[in-house]
């Protein structure tokens, strides 16, 4: 709730300690909407420079398009976003917090991409293939353990010019979750 309160001539909006409560102790209509203009340039500056970072963290690390996107690089890709969304606009969070945090997290994900090569590694971090057809017969259970019911996997097939599992040799769910299609007379 708000009141309105006249001073000398000025016109300004008093919280009562129930709203100040909510709104973190702002005091006005126009500090809910806008802000502190000096905090607005800190934000922008911030965000500059949590951008520049990650670009530039980014561009060291190995080179994967979304496409090839394993579950834990997408872990890492929403850990970024909330990296950088959180140092930018954050008062109490300083760039330099930000762009370690930032850091450490692509050195972590650059020594799990590595540690793939040990096969406990990669048994633990990859999702195993799955074969979905094999020489047109419907591997069902696989299909379920990949969460794809029969009109996913019928769409999958006519996709790659397939009207049925009978010209299929082999259909694979791969461990990045696309899936290969192999003909029958290849």
């Amino acid at each position: 709730m708000t009141s309105r309160r006249t001073t000398k001539g000025k016109s300004s909006f008093t919280h009562f300690s129930s709203l100040r409560g909510i709104t973190g102790g702002m005091t006005s209509f126009t500090d809910q909407l806008v802000g502190d203009a000096g905090r607005l340039v800190l934000t922008a500056v911030k965000t500059v420079a949590m951008f520049a970072t990650a670009a530039i963290a980014l561009r060291l690390s190995e080179r994967r398009t979304i496409a090839e996107f394993a579950p834990y690089d997408w872990a890492a890709a929403v850990a970024i976003g909330a990296i950088v969304g959180r140092t930018a606009t954050a008062a109490d969070t300083s760039c330099l917090v930000g762009s370690v945090a930032l850091v450490a997290l692509l050195a972590a994900h650059s020594a799990l991409t590595r540690a793939r090569f040990l096969p406990g590694v990669a048994r633990l971090v990859d999702p195993p293939i799955r074969v979905l057809v094999e020489h047109g017969h419907v591997n069902r259970r696989a299909a379920r353990r990949a969460g794809l019911t029969d009109a996913d996997l019928d769409g999958i097939l006519r996709r790659h010019g397939h009207f049925s599992a009978a010209t299929v040799r082999w259909a694979i769910v791969e461990p990045k979750g696309a899936v290969t299609v192999i003909d029958d007379d290849q």
